[in-house]
């Protein structure tokens, strides 16, 4: 038992220094229900600018003039990773709606990989002061947060939460056949 003692001692040692692998942005972050809210056309606000550099390190500028849908996310979060599939095959199946998503409170090398692995069809871009911007209509609230901008550039509707294809789908058609 002596000759165990050492590495016993310090192996405790090393584990009462260790958080368990979490990041502060982890035990922070707040995960939404998937709760939809649409605006009525009258009541929509303009949305911000949307551009900067993208995970893969090119310049990236929306310009308006049809439907976008911005997801916010991170490579760390759950809900995130389970909501990728759902978007990614979206973003395939309706090429007439821009998709964009906004990292947040994440490492970009991470994020980079986690992208290249799934081969998320849409940028990334990796300035969340963009989400400022929202405060006035319909906030990032949550992470994963999705915000569907429709063809005058006005904030139409969000899902706090992870989307579903019935969800996300139903806010795209929607605000296209506006």
């Amino acid at each position: 038992m002596k000759k165990f003692a050492p590495a016993f001692l310090a192996l405790l040692l090393l584990t009462g220094c260790s958080n368990g692998g979490a990041s502060q942005a982890e035990e922070s972050f707040i995960s939404g229900d998937g709760a939809v809210t649409f605006i009525k056309k009258s009541d929509r606000i303009k949305a911000p600018k949307i551009s900067g550099m993208t995970l893969m390190g090119t310049d990236y500028n929306f310009d308006g003039g049809k439907v976008a849908v911005v997801n916010v996310w991170a490579s760390w979060c759950s809900p995130c990773r389970a909501e990728e599939p759902a978007l990614s095959a979206l973003a395939r199946k309706y090429s007439d709606v821009e998709f964009i998503g906004i990292l947040t409170r994440d490492n970009p090398v991470n994020a980079e990989a986690f992208s290249r692995k799934r081969n998320i069809p849409y940028p990334t871009l990796i300035d969340d002061s963009i989400l400022v911007g929202f405060r006035k209509s319909l906030p990032a609230n949550a992470i994963p947060s999705t915000v569907v901008i429709d063809e005058t550039g006005k904030v139409a509707a969000r899902i706090s939460g992870a989307v579903t294809v019935a969800s996300l789908t139903d806010l795209i058609e929607r605000v296209s056949a506006e």
